[in-house]
């Protein structure tokens, strides 16, 4: 069993910087896929980023060269680096593990744990 905490939400005006951090604890993060969801109100929830066992990193094509994201075994947590926010970048974002199939999808269904999710807010 996986349990995933997020946290580094917040309010930030269009054009900051903000760092998500998604700390995972009963099993190593290194050992299944972590994927990052976001979903604002009245929205479905989409795929953002995500990393795979091997550090293979895919992203979505509305963050692309604004969001990165990483991993750090030693800490546990993956990361997702997010500069150049926009206002429509706010959502709550979400950390999901794969765990029985360790590959990023872009498909909610496929991810096997979640984190309850930290706010975002961009402001103008």
């Amino acid at each position: 069993q996986v349990q995933l905490v997020e946290s580094g939400g917040g309010l930030v005006q269009a054009g900051g910087s903000l760092r998500l951090s998604c700390a995972a604890s009963g099993r190593t993060v290194s050992s299944y896929a972590v994927g990052w969801f976001r979903q604002a109100p009245g929205k479905e929830r989409e795929f953002v980023a995500g990393i795979s066992v091997s550090r293979i990193t895919y992203y979505a094509e509305f963050v692309k060269g604004r969001f990165t994201v990483s991993r750090d075994n030693a800490k546990n947590t993956v990361y997702l680096q997010m500069n150049s926010l926009k206002r429509e970048d706010t959502a709550l974002y979400l950390c999901a593990a794969r765990i029985r199939v360790p590959v990023v999808s872009s498909e909610m269904s496929n991810w096997d744990q979640w984190g309850q999710g930290t706010q975002v807010t961009v402001s103008s």
